[in-house]
């Protein structure tokens, strides 16, 4: 008789919705990435305060019309549900009053302890479901690393990663995709030098 070796549980988005009403995360922040629920550790005070600087920001090019979103889920096929740290999508909240959105025109994401996780497997997935525009701050290099252009990369975890990526300093002017008329200033997206 063989034995079978044991497998690993996908979760789809349904389930895990079920899990969270159901109390299991209580407390905790968890997000579903490719049918694996993750839970994160707790946000510290320079992450939590990064978001906030650069919700500010983005509110000076996305008004009327955008909704800048901060660690709200997107709905990114059957078994992924990422809450990126702040995502802009056309619209405003009541558009999305039933329904996550399944796209964004900007996802950024805030990275100290988790700089290769959204380097490497949020970024594939970010790029399999066609974000066009996603940009890492990173708190270790004080940084912003910009990656557009999604490809197909069989060597991914999703299949797809960003062709192009920008790393931009202090100094530097950044436009997102979505609003290419309106610069930012790279200096007053990441933290101020100690």
């Amino acid at each position: 008789m063989k034995i079978a070796d044991p497998e690993t549980k996908r979760w789809t988005r349904d389930e895990f919705y079920r899990m969270v009403e159901d109390g299991y995360f209580d407390g905790q922040r968890a997000e579903l990435i490719g049918g694996e629920v993750l839970v994160m550790s707790p946000q510290n005070p320079p992450h939590f305060s990064e978001i906030k600087r650069i919700e500010t920001q983005l509110q000076f090019v996305f008004d009327k019309g955008f909704w800048i979103r901060t660690q709200g889920p997107l709905s990114l096929g059957l078994d992924s549900d990422p809450e990126p740290d702040l995502a802009v999508v056309k619209g405003t909240f009541e558009d999305f009053s039933n329904s996550h959105p399944t796209s964004a025109l900007l996802i950024v994401e805030v990275a100290d302890t988790t700089l290769d996780y959204d380097r490497g497997r949020k970024a594939s997935l970010y790029a399999s479901a066609g974000i066009a525009d996603y940009w890492i701050v990173n708190l270790r290099d004080n940084q912003l690393e910009v990656c557009r252009k999604p490809v197909r990369d069989r060597a991914q975890q999703f299949g797809f990663r960003y062709d192009q990526v920008t790393i931009l300093k202090s100094g530097r002017k950044i436009a997102p995709l979505a609003k290419s008329k309106s610069v930012l200033s790279v200096g007053k997206l990441l933290p101020p030098e100690r």
